[in-house]
């Protein structure tokens, strides 16, 4: 998009001027927030005003790391208690994704589903509510969805036009962004971003996604974010039920767990379930419900283009029955115990 680059490299030589102290530089209306990658890497962050929306497990710590950069911001949730606590730090709250449009030069949105992201964009009160042209120049939604419904929003959002022309483009930007990395990475700022949409707003927008994570991804158009989320947790789920099913296998037939975590961990069947998420030692409280969400996700996608996957097909079934037998608030690493009753080393 040649336009959003020019006009990147325009605010960036005319709009960056810091003030002493919290070192925040001042914009100047009529200018796009921007900036060349070499010039991101060689400077501090920019500070735009920037609006999140979604205080959960994930976003919570999201916000935090970008109030920790620097970042003025504005938060809003359907959760009172969760903007209670940012209210309780000083941070501005506003009362409808609305109003956070209306104060934001950059939207974040982290929220559960498909449906809470088309309400939080597209419904009453939602950022894009009316007709009216928008003062944010770029949204980015880290939200684990289809990417049918990142492209859908994305497409409406170009057509919109902005309150202010930045440089010789007239039009907001969409970046879909989910992350990897688990309320762990959120805490620690170690998120790994999948980005698909404008590659210029990607590259401007890479200072907000280092000041949440560790590594950032372009995957290419829009809706390629959420496609190559999907298809990561697609992998990572059928992995953890192959691992589960070696485990139980070697166990029947005498060999422990821990003797095969050394094999896999130094040999061919080395991945992120052996090494990092390792479904024997024990299981992690309350994730099994949104990967069962994203595995389904992958399912729908793939059926959505006629594409067979009989793995997930089967890893899907399994993780329906663990949440439909009471196991709904444990890690979906617990399919080693509950589906196959794999058993630590004390015989459990």
């Amino acid at each position: 998009m040649k336009g959003w680059g020019g006009a990147f490299r325009e605010w960036r030589e005319k709009g960056e001027e810091m003030q002493s102290g919290f070192s925040r530089p001042l914009l100047r209306r009529g200018y796009s927030p921007c900036s060349t990658l070499s010039s991101v890497e060689k400077s501090p962050p920019l500070r735009w005003n920037m609006g999140f929306i979604g205080l959960g497990n994930m976003g919570f710590h999201m916000a935090k790391n970008l109030i920790n950069a620097g970042y003025k911001l504005t938060v809003h949730d359907i959760n009172h208690n969760a903007v209670n606590k940012f209210k309780e730090m000083g941070i501005a709250t506003k009362e409808t994704p609305f109003d956070i449009a209306e104060s934001s030069d950059i939207v974040i949105t982290m929220l559960p589903s498909s449906a809470n992201v088309l309400e939080v964009y597209t419904g009453r009160n939602g950022l894009l509510h009316g007709n009216n042209p928008l003062r944010p120049w770029l949204f980015i939604d880290s939200s684990t969805v289809d990417p049918l419904t990142s492209r859908t929003i994305s497409e409406e959002i170009s057509n919109r036009l902005l309150k202010e022309c930045r440089g010789d483009s007239s039009s907001p930007v969409m970046l879909d962004a989910p992350v990897s990395g688990g309320v762990p990475g959120a805490e620690s700022g170690t998120l790994t971003f999948m980005v698909g949409g404008s590659k210029e707003a990607f590259k401007a927008a890479r200072p907000v996604f280092q000041s949440m994570g560790r590594q950032t991804v372009y995957c290419g158009a829009s809706g390629n974010g959420a496609a190559a989320k999907i298809c990561n947790n697609l992998a990572m789920a059928v992995s953890m039920v192959g691992v589960s099913e070696a485990f139980a296998l070697g166990q029947r037939l005498g060999v422990s767990a821990t003797v095969l975590t050394d094999i896999f961990n130094s040999s061919s069947a080395r991945c992120w379930s052996s090494d990092t998420y390792n479904p024997f030692p024990g299981c992690l409280p309350r994730l099994l419900p949104r990967r069962l969400k994203d595995l389904a996700l992958a399912f729908a996608s793939a059926n959505g283009v006629r594409l067979g996957c009989p793995l997930a097909a089967k890893a899907l079934e399994i993780y329906a029955e663990l949440c439909e037998g009471g196991h709904e608030a444990e890690d979906f690493s617990c399919v080693f115990r509950h589906h196959y009753s794999g058993k630590d080393e004390k015989g459990f």
